[in-house]
């Protein structure tokens, strides 16, 4: 009997966006591939464990069940569901948000090239679709779950399980959590607005890669219309497989419902917010944003800056692309082809920005920060830029936004790490056991200590070792990397911290303790040289002081703080439109 082979993906149907997003009546859902494994019931695979228990109402849904496959076949028991299964059955729930978390997971590990983990010690995140009654989703470290609520909208119940936007923005901050864990620690602005800013970002680009999704948002989103406002699907019958121009520009796209996340949760949310939870594309450029406007100081309303810029940088490349792509008649375009163009667009972005994430600092990470990563990762693997033109126009749009990348580059690459200065003593260490052994990591930062601007004299760890397997997009050609981690911690009293170069805040009490914390990412190549050396030092005055400055005016320094670090706190908040978050704010 001939063995069959064991196949690497499958394809299940989810939500697309959410439900309030639909074609000719239906909700617009999608088949999308995921890696292929043998379920258990839940589902319960290797690296996600869905838990369908309601806390509120005390009820445990029935487990979906997968057939076994069949001559290797695995099947989708939800193909082409209708509105009812969609909204009403908690077994296609399920099965959603397990496609969507296995999708994104799988989208970090090809764009890392290799396995990513969870911050939590086991290897299976929990995640519970209906997990209370409320206008929430999170993300929860100590459970080691994602909890998604459900409440009563203007229409009915609104499940935030079926949003895809939500499930990929909590999921990626589990993600996120688990590459760089000490991002969560309160910090500057920039560091708490990440992690949402991020997540937004990743949940956006990871919709507008699916092909399908956009081809039938360019048929329903009014934005496309017409003078009469018909829309694009009054556009599309008038000529047949064509699209106008003018309904391409970036300012027209901005206006798009591939734009708003969370489409149907902030419309329904209660009439509390009357509108999609953020639309953060249409900010307009401003420096003001992030230097002058305490609003922005919310780590949601700081993190929209984030997905403006990246969004806006993203539009501009999309049309650049669009115009190279030649008129099939006077002011249309192939309509495929620019679904085409604005899908390879989106998933390259998406690959770029999780990549840049081996190249920022452990700790203390801003916003200026993530350029230079972002444009180092790429330069890394892909030195022609020429194709898409998106480090340029990336630095353009965090310009635009007041950031300036903390590197300078050179002159014909601005923004790119330098590699390390000094001499690097590399005799006493061995590389391949570098490729996985933390302490021979910590061997080569100890001999090199110097050179790495390492404080001397204080608590200094190896956090992780990861060995990566990249693939450059044009060539085919792997780079192989290595990128290892270190932190350091001390603790002063306030009045000894002007020995560092660091202001204590105005009114600290000299005895009040203070934790610093410094840190770096070592970026080596396949044959054991140091590549880069990102790192936030312990005595970085300046940063330390504006740190320190800002944790003292917004109370992390008062009991109670803790809580309102946790993710469902804020998320709450934000989701209610609180405006408490002027003071002791964190996630």
């Amino acid at each position: 009997m001939a063995l069959v082979p064991q196949l690497r993906t499958r394809k299940l149907t989810i939500v697309a966006q959410d439900p309030g997003v639909r074609t000719n009546g239906r909700i617009l859902t999608e088949e999308v591939d995921i890696p292929a494994e043998e379920l258990a019931e839940g589902p319960h695979g290797y690296r996600v464990h869905v838990i369908d228990y309601d806390s509120s109402s005390r009820l445990l849904y029935k487990p979906l069940s997968y057939p076994r496959p069949t001559n290797g076949a695995l099947v989708d028991p939800f193909t082409k569901p209708s509105n009812d299964v969609v909204l009403k059955d908690p077994q296609f729930h399920a099965q959603n948000v397990y496609a969507v978390v296995m999708r994104i997971l799988a989208r970090f590990e090809y764009a890392l090239g290799r396995r990513v983990g969870w911050s939590f010690q086991g290897h299976q995140l929990k995640v519970a679709p209906h997990a209370f009654a409320d206008a929430n989703a999170f993300y929860s470290k100590r459970d080691e779950a994602l909890l998604f609520g459900y409440f009563q909208g203007h229409r009915g119940t609104v499940f935030s399980c079926l949003s895809h936007d939500v499930v990929a923005h909590e999921t990626t901050h589990a993600l996120l959590d688990g590459l760089r864990e000490r991002y969560i620690d309160p910090s500057s602005p920039d560091q708490a607005a990440f992690h949402e800013g991020f997540a937004d970002v990743v949940a956006l680009l990871s919709v507008f890669a699916l092909r399908n999704v956009i081809s039938a948002i360019l048929d329903l989103d009014t934005s496309f219309s017409g003078d009469n406002g018909r829309g694009a699907r009054g556009a599309k019958a008038a000529h047949g497989k064509l699209i106008a121009l003018k309904y391409l520009t970036p300012a027209a796209m901005r206006e798009s419902v591939l734009m708003r996340l969370a489409k149907e949760m902030g419309e329904e949310m209660s009439g509390v917010r009357g509108q999609p939870l953020r639309q953060s594309a249409k900010l307009a450029p401003s420096p003001d944003y992030l230097k002058k406007n305490e609003e922005f100081l919310e780590p949601h309303r700081r993190g929209e800056v984030l997905v403006a810029i990246m969004m806006n940088a993203f539009l501009h490349v999309w049309a650049e692309r669009l115009e190279a792509l030649g008129q099939v008649r006077p002011g249309y375009l192939d309509r495929g082809r620019v679904v085409e163009e604005g899908a390879n667009a989106a998933d390259y972005l998406l690959t770029m920005a999780i990549r840049a994430l081996d190249y920022c600092m452990p700790v203390h990470m801003e916003f200026r920060d993530f350029v230079s990563a972002l444009l180092t990762a790429d330069h890394e693997i892909r030195p022609d830029d020429s194709k898409y033109n998106f480090r340029a126009h990336l630095r353009k749009s965090f310009r635009d936004y007041g950031v300036e990348p903390s590197a300078k580059g050179e002159a014909s690459e601005p923004g790119l790490w330098h590699p390390p200065y000094g001499r690097l003593c590399t005799d006493r260490t061995h590389f391949e056991s570098m490729q996985r052994d933390r302490d021979e990591v910590f061997r080569f930062i100890w001999e090199n200590r110097k050179t790495l601007e390492l404080y001397q004299g204080v608590y200094t760890r190896v956090l992780s070792v990861r060995p990566c397997l990249r693939i450059a997009p044009d060539d085919g050609f792997p780079l192989r990397e290595t990128v290892a981690e270190y932190m350091q911690i001390a603790e002063f009293r306030a009045a000894d911290l002007h020995k560092l170069g660091i202001k204590k805040p105005k009114d600290m009490p000299p005895e009040t303790k203070v934790t610093l914390y410094g840190g770096g990412t070592l970026i080596f190549d396949e044959f054991g040289k140091l590549k880069f050396c990102v790192n936030n030092r312990l005595d970085h005055a300046k940063r330390q002081t504006g740190r320190l400055k800002h944790l003292w005016e917004y109370g992390y320094f008062n009991p109670g703080a803790a809580v309102r670090r946790q993710f469902f706190y804020i998320h709450r908040l934000r989701a209610l439109n609180s405006r408490s978050y002027e003071k002791e704010e964190w996630s």
